[in-house]
């Protein structure tokens, strides 16, 4: 589907983003994709440290292609006045700001959001941090793992033997994920009031938020919930289980999926009210009983036969999939939501964002090199060919 300009539901808004890593990238980065013309500051020489995690993509880091696409980089030296004065003219004319430096960096370099929203009450102003604004960790860096590690989200993650983190940065992207939605509701709010707004997310509440399930079980069943690999906690059965060429997970949510599963796909129609596996509380209490006599049932199938015969149950059920099987997923294929982005080395693979418009196609900008916007934005700002040349030669802008 070709956009349609002006369609786009972000389309007129602009961003400056002090961002790096992942969390604020995150949250920008959709922003771009739904129309806003997001400017990235960068430092000189350097840029965002993600750019050197890893050279996977053609030489380019998989995480800054992955959370960076439709941005503008604009390279410049914070620490000098003319590059902070070139970022303060911009934020003056944005509708949104968002940072996610060390606490109180912002505030050090001049774009504080008292100062910043005292000048300009229409803007918003998004702040990321690991810990928030207050507390005994308010000062301690924050990344992922430890951030998993500080709300006990490790704890309830991996085997009975060993607690891990997750495979991919669930405290930063909850972080970025509540800071777009946040943005977003902001920028709905201005719409009616005229006023913008001070938000303020943290790694840490993103993170605690979602530990709610867990949570709860401590605090009124005094009940440690247990790390149970690929099973849940609270359902059973839910799991992965054996069949004649592999494994399947197979995830019964409630007790008429159960009766569905033992009478319909196993044919054991006693097992439906058996006393000791009748409703969930009971399955979960006799978890290895239930869980082996599943295994031995999904055994005798073949992995496609199950799956078929799980389906036409409507019993949920999944295949173990690795990277490969998602890329070559026909979900993604057979529903065309692979597209291509540019960037300074070639076309890049790209899935289309998760939120679907019927009437418009998400935007799904290039890859900024480093520095590539730097000129075009200085030229905006009122700065001439000499004085871009002249910031250049002292180092002031990249």
């Amino acid at each position: 589907m070709e956009n349609d300009p002006g369609t786009l539901p972000l389309d007129g808004i602009t961003v400056v983003a002090l961002e790096q890593a992942v969390a604020a990238p995150l949250a920008t980065r959709h922003l771009a994709d739904m129309g806003a013309r997001v400017i990235k500051v960068e430092r000189v020489g350097e840029g965002d440290f993600a750019r050197n995690y890893d050279d996977a993509v053609f030489g380019e880091a998989s995480h800054f292609v992955w959370l960076n696409r439709g941005k503008e980089s604009f390279c410049v030296d914070l620490k000098s006045e003319v590059g902070r004065d070139a970022v303060l003219r911009l934020i003056a004319s944005a509708d949104v700001f968002v940072q996610n430096l060390a606490p109180d960096a912002a505030s050090r370099l001049g774009f504080g959001t008292e100062a910043l929203r005292a000048e300009h009450t229409a803007l918003i102003v998004a702040n990321m941090s690991g810990y928030g604004t207050a507390g005994p960790r308010r000062e301690r860096k924050a990344y992922d793992m430890l951030v998993q590690a500080e709300t006990g989200m490790i704890s309830v993650t991996g085997t009975p033997e060993t607690a891990t983190k997750t495979g991919v940065p669930v405290s930063d992207i909850a972080a970025g994920m509540y800071a777009l939605t946040s943005i977003l509701s902001a920028l709905f709010r201005r719409e009616r009031t005229g006023v913008g707004a001070q938000i303020d997310v943290s790694m840490f509440d993103a993170t605690a938020e979602w530990l709610g399930h867990p949570m709860y079980m401590k605090m009124y069943a005094d009940r440690q919930i247990p790390r149970v690999g690929l099973g849940h906690a609270a359902i059973v059965p839910y799991d992965a289980y054996p069949t004649l060429d592999g494994n399947i997970l197979i995830g019964v949510q409630n007790d008429r999926g159960w009766r569905q599963l033992v009478t319909e796909v196993f044919a054991k129609p006693e097992l439906a009210d058996h006393p000791r596996y009748a409703t969930n509380m009971l399955r979960v209490q006799h978890r290895e009983e239930v869980d082996a006599l599943v295994a031995e049932e999904t055994k005798k199938f073949t992995r496609a036969a199950l799956d078929q015969a799980l389906a036409d149950s409507g019993i949920p059920a999944a295949e173990l999939n690795d990277m490969s099987g998602l890329i070559d997923h026909p979900q993604l294929k057979e529903r065309d939501r692979w597209r291509q982005v540019g960037s300074e080395v070639g076309q890049i693979s790209a899935v289309l964002p998760p939120m679907t418009f019927a009437d418009v196609e998400m935007r799904m900008g290039d890859i900024p090199a480093l520095g590539e916007h730097t000129d075009q934005v200085l030229g905006e700002l009122g700065c001439s060919a000499a004085d871009i040349a002249a910031m250049r030669k002292a180092g002031v802008v990249g």
